[in-house]
């Protein structure tokens, strides 16, 4: 019985259907699940955020520590409950991942996840600041692309420059919307974060940074001088862009972090 086979099987066992509110499309190409397992290693503790029906998960147990599936659907906690229930390296909680403190619930961990695309950013975001360095997630290729561009490039979005201050990130690999069932309405990427040591750049004032950077794409197409005034006086703005050599007249999004970082310094 190959994945898809046993995926269908699983569904017709549990009478189960992917709940469309909740982002679910169940995975079941079997190269996508080895290159998302990939970074696993024997002493790894794993956090799995939306294990599903569990297809991901059986791969994660042979090769890991212990597996942390972290599922808010209640249906899914009682088929991988049912599915594993032999295997003593296997915590499943209940819950919404958002709602946990992931630094309390594994001190040292590798986090690996298909995401729902709807809340992608917003777990990105949050496992960025835990202690968490290595996360491995399947996602919209689309936000794929954007988390891994270079800031300043036409793809770069608020995420980039978040995610580029504090870790590397680079696409493993392209999955097909042909790859799940049901197939979304996106193509989908694996993407692999490391997080860095220490910040990329070093800045006074993390939280105006970011700010500055949020409030440049709500306005995209408007120049430095226009999209960050909000939070910056404009005879105040001009002579730091000045100081930096920057024009006034260049877009947001076509700086650096670094310059973004110095702006926020002579704030």
């Amino acid at each position: 019985m190959n994945i898809y086979e046993e995926t269908k099987f699983i569904m017709k066992k549990y009478n189960v259907h992917a709940n469309k509110k909740l982002g679910q499309n169940f995975l079941f190409d079997e190269q996508a699940l080895e290159t998302i397992a990939n970074g696993v290693e024997k002493e790894d503790t794993i956090i799995e955020i939306g294990p599903g029906l569990g297809t991901l998960t059986a791969i994660l147990l042979q090769k890991a520590k212990k597996v942390i599936a972290v599922e808010l659907d209640s249906n899914m906690v009682e088929i991988i409950s049912e599915r594993f229930k032999m295997y003593d390296n296997i915590e499943i909680i209940n819950e919404d991942i958002l709602k946990l403190d992931i630094n309390k619930l594994a001190p040292k961990a590798k986090v690996v996840a298909n995401l729902p695309y709807y809340i992608t950013t917003s777990i990105i975001t949050e496992l960025i600041k835990t202690n968490i360095t290595d996360i491995t997630i399947l996602i919209q290729k689309e936000v794929a692309e954007r988390i891994c561009a270079t800031p300043g490039d036409k793809k770069a979005g608020a995420i980039t420059y978040f995610v580029n201050y504090y870790a590397d990130a680079e696409i493993e690999a392209n999955v097909s919307k042909e790859s799940f069932i049901p197939a979304p309405e996106v193509e989908s990427a694996i993407v692999r974060i490391k997080k860095l040591s220490e910040p990329r750049v070093k800045v006074k004032n993390e939280e105006l940074l970011f700010k500055l950077i949020k409030e440049n794409f709500t306005k995209r197409r408007k120049t430095i001088m226009n999209s960050i005034s909000q939070n910056i006086e404009k005879n105040k703005l001009s002579e730091i862009l000045a100081k930096l050599g920057v024009s006034e007249s260049v877009r947001g999004e076509e700086l650096s972090l670094e310059i973004f970082a110095k702006i926020a310094d002579l704030c």
